[in-house]
């Protein structure tokens, strides 16, 4: 869930936010890469290195191949030795988008760090941006800063009924009874 806290208006001069762009705010810049994803990535181990008190696995990533208008994270990542998830990210979102002379939408290198929020799961909490993007009608030095927080565990309250009659709950280590409803397939 996205909470705009503070809008101010913009400072931008010479360049604007593409849809792209805002849409690497939300997905690229806090990358996450799924088992599903894993085929679409070239993932090289480049060594170990130590990143603030914790022990790492460092893989240089790129894509295979780009598809369409698909967009794609290429750079570093850090990977905990303890829990094998990313801590740590350097990169690129690819492709840079060029049409037409002045028809450019080049992107900027990022450092997105985690930090473990609920003792198991390690989310992003810090992006900085600061590069200068080479266009053909001159460079532009740009500075982002996305700073991710609040993070609340998701739940919910489920109530099973069974006739219209909410089920008993079962006692912790004790058999179901005999005489409640158990899944049938349907005839």
């Amino acid at each position: 869930m996205e909470n705009v806290v503070f809008a101010p208006q913009s400072t931008l001069q010479r360049i604007s936010m593409s849809p792209e762009d805002l849409d690497d705010i939300r997905h690229r810049l806090p990358f996450v890469l799924t088992s599903d994803e894993i085929p679409e990535y070239s993932i090289l181990y480049v060594g170990q290195q130590q990143e603030d008190e914790l022990h790492c696995y460092v893989f240089d990533i790129a894509p295979k191949k780009i598809e369409g208008k698909k967009r794609y994270f290429q750079g570093r990542i850090w990977v905990d030795d303890h829990d094998f998830q990313i801590v740590k990210t350097y990169g690129k979102t690819v492709p840079d988008i060029t049409k037409k002379k002045g028809q450019e939408n080049l992107f900027p290198k990022f450092t997105t760090w985690r930090e473990q929020i609920d003792g198991v799961y390690w989310f992003p909490t810090y992006t900085k941006a600061d590069d200068e993007l080479h266009f053909s009608a001159g460079d532009v030095h740009i500075r982002e800063i996305v700073k991710y927080e609040n993070y609340k565990r998701f739940g919910s309250n489920a109530k099973i009924t069974y006739q219209g009659k909410e089920l008993p709950k079962a006692e912790p280590g004790k058999d179901q009874k005999q005489d409640q409803p158990t899944a049938q397939p349907p005839k």
